[in-house]
């Protein structure tokens, strides 16, 4: 899905200030439903050429990535909460983070620099923002943000909850979110023992 990487976006109705001020009111969403403590991590998968209403993977734009990455960043400020941007698949979905990220999570560190046409315009991005950039091979991230339906969920913790806000979209791509939350073992309604099974649903229950 190699494509060109183009030098504004493509669609006039589209603003650099409204995507930044959409990806702002999204996260800051995202964190208060999900709670995300200092040090943990907010995965963020994006496609640049959805948010211009072109197909994934065709027309990367590196001034919309920058807007997407700096609404992130101000929403992200002052939290403490580390940001993992995704690359696209011709990186297996590697991600950039900073090395205190990496180091933090002993997360398994790759060789390669993502470009817009290997590794998306949004990483390509990242990887020059950040101060001390990695590209990491997976992580098991808190919560994330899907702008254009790139797929995160490889790198989620389990259980994965989407998180449902009024923000539907980002520019023209579909947004979608969730939190993390530790796996329920048992619960309320879990049964140990066969009496207990009895006395709930009736002597015919057979082992």
């Amino acid at each position: 899905m190699a494509g060109s990487v183009s030098e504004k976006p493509e669609t006039g109705e589209i603003s650099l200030d409204e995507i930044r001020s959409q990806v702002e009111e999204a996260v800051k969403g995202l964190l208060e439903v999900a709670r995300l403590k200092p040090g943990q991590i907010l995965v963020l998968g994006c496609s640049t050429s959805e948010v211009q209403g072109k197909r994934i993977g065709s027309f990367g734009n590196v001034h919309v990535a920058e807007a997407i990455l700096e609404g992130v960043e101000a929403a992200l400020s002052g939290t403490g909460v580390y940001l993992a941007v995704q690359c696209c698949e011709h990186l297996n979905r590697a991600l950039v983070v900073e090395r205190e990220t990496c180091e933090k999570y002993n997360l398994t560190e790759v060789t390669v620099l993502p470009v817009p046409n290997a590794g998306g315009a949004t990483a390509a991005t990242a990887v020059r923002r950040f101060k001390d950039p990695v590209v990491v091979e997976s992580i098991q991230a808190h919560a994330g943000i899907d702008i254009g339906d790139t797929f995160i969920g490889m790198h989620l913790r389990p259980v994965a909850v989407p998180v449902r806000l009024p923000i539907k979209a980002i520019g023209y791509a579909h947004l979608t979110m969730a939190r993390t939350r530790p796996k329920l073992i048992g619960g309320k309604r879990a049964v140990y023992s066969w009496d207990e099974v009895e006395e709930r649903f009736g002597k015919g229950v057979t082992r």
